[in-house]
């Protein structure tokens, strides 16, 4: 079993998320267990507060670093991400990575982020992407989600669920897909598709994932690392 701590201010934030689709029929089958624990419980003083002004002045406020040591050092032993825009991009390798570990530690940055000594804590810090978000509650919950897939058992279909996906093996995007009906609007599902013939259908999902890596993201046609 994989356990997870998620720690932020905004625990709420993640009740919907983990009452639905797979991270919760993970859960239910005791494949993972997920924990969200309020930062504010580790506040300091009578108003628990969890952030202050930045010495040398600016905008906003950042989090202390007393509340997050004392929410994670309990929990050590484990692997530790931080969530802030200035981490590196975070990758179906990473998730794979950490769906292979005990215990995964996900700390949700939020104002104007964090007290540069709790970085200390993380064994890693990741971004989402090239942007900013008020806090770092989905992108923690988007993490949460790629890890928890990965874990085996949690995909109904199993090995092959994953094996063949967009970042995976191949570093290739997947090749187009497509169901009922055989044509809609003018669109028709490819020929090869519908022939029954698996050599064929594959050579086509090989050529097919190539021309579209190449037309999404030519870095990973290059050989580029995927983000």
């Amino acid at each position: 079993m994989v356990e997870i701590d998620i720690i932020s201010v905004q625990p709420r934030m993640f009740e919907g998320f983990l009452s639905e689709s797979i991270v919760a029929r993970a859960v239910k089958k005791g494949i993972c267990r997920v924990n969200v624990i309020d930062l504010r419980e580790y506040g300091i003083g009578r108003w628990k507060k969890t952030d202050d002004r930045p010495y040398g002045g600016g905008p906003g406020m950042l989090m202390r670093c007393e509340p997050w040591f004392a929410a994670v050092e309990p929990l050590l032993p484990a692997r530790v991400v931080m969530t802030s825009p200035a981490g590196r991009r975070f990758t179906q390798k990473d998730a794979a990575e950490l769906s292979r570990e005990e215990r995964v530690v996900f700390m949700c940055g939020h104002y104007e982020g964090f007290d540069a000594r709790v970085e200390t804590l993380a064994t890693d810090v990741f971004s989402v992407g090239d942007f900013v978000l008020t806090g770092g509650e989905i992108p923690a919950a988007a993490m949460v989600d790629a890890v928890v897939r990965l874990i085996p058992g949690a995909l109904g279909a199993g090995p092959a669920a994953t094996a063949d996906e967009s970042f995976g093996s191949s570093g290739m995007l997947e090749p187009p897909q497509y169901t009922h009906p055989p044509s809609f609007r003018g669109m028709d599902v490819p020929e090869v598709l519908l022939s029954g013939d698996h050599r064929r259908i594959e050579a086509w999902k090989r050529r097919a994932a190539l021309e579209r890596t190449r037309r999404i993201r030519p870095d990973l046609a290059k050989g580029g690392t995927p983000c």
